[in-house]
């Protein structure tokens, strides 16, 4: 018999003999101890009626920019009422981090889209140490000036061309992306050391999948209103400071329901 099989062996009637103090100790495989991870989702409302939208007018590259319709994307508010570009991420420090997770995090490129003179995305999440690119599908070509604290970027992108970077520092807040040609261009972009950070589709729904069952503290904010201060679940108003909000992780999932945002928020 092989030194394997006799470890394996001797594993099993340990177990057999010692069932109470295998289960104490957390030693059999599946018993306490083992990791459990959960999913965190919710969705952001408009606390009123949904403003309207300004458009933008192009004032360069007319024959390129001026046939798109541009509009204010500070504030995208859908016909139901979803509060779309909320941003949501994990603020623990040295949260541990769902190996699937991570390993997608390195093959995956996040990019950055120059695209009928606009962003796309609006708001880009990105990990330290992941590939990031900014294309430019146009056919002129822009400037894109990345403001984040950590190797900030200011590269004249051609029409087909990309510029890639990486980042080595996670960023408290979004930072700024902006094209100095196109001065009504806007996105922002999130730095983070761990993948639990997103921001609200179209609808106001986000979800942050794998993060460790237990009690995290997850960081809500917005470029027009910035840290959100407040939100009202279930007719219930819930101040909120400096936008940090305590959730019990569950295994099973953790919903945190539809969260109202009062239209005073984003008047600042």
């Amino acid at each position: 018999m092989t030194m394997t099989k006799l470890l394996a062996a001797a594993s099993r009637s340990f177990t057999t003999a010692f069932p109470a103090l295998v289960a104490a100790c957390g030693l059999a495989s599946g018993v306490a101890g083992a990791e459990e991870w959960g999913t965190i989702k919710g969705r952001f409302l408009y606390g009123g009626d949904a403003p309207s939208v300004a458009e933008l007018k192009a004032d360069k590259d007319l024959e390129v920019c001026g046939k798109h319709k541009l509009v204010n994307e500070e504030l995208a508010v859908g016909a139901d009422k979803g509060v779309a570009n909320v941003v949501v991420f994990v603020r623990d420090k040295g949260v541990k981090v769902h190996p699937d997770a991570a390993a997608e995090a390195k093959a995956t490129k996040v990019v950055l889209d120059n695209k009928d003179c606009r962003f796309t995305p609006h708001v880009v999440v990105v990990q330290t140490g992941q590939p990031f690119v900014i294309k430019n599908s146009d056919t002129v070509g822009h400037n894109s000036n990345v403001a984040t604290r950590n190797n900030p970027s200011n590269s004249l992108i051609p029409s087909g061309g990309e510029s890639s970077m990486t980042f080595t520092a996670e960023e408290a807040i979004p930072a700024q992306v902006t094209c100095n040609i196109h001065p009504w261009m806007k996105a922002w972009i999130l730095v983070r050391s761990n993948p639990y950070a997103t921001a609200s589709a179209a609808d106001g729904s986000f979800e942050i999948k794998n993060v460790p069952a237990g009690e995290v503290e997850l960081q809500l904010w917005h470029e027009k209103a910035g840290y959100i201060g407040e939100i009202t679940v279930g007719g219930k108003s819930e101040k909120i400071a400096k936008g940090r909000r305590k959730v019990k992780v569950e295994a099973a999932g953790t919903n945190l329901g539809e969260m109202v945002l009062a239209p005073g928020l984003f008047q600042k």
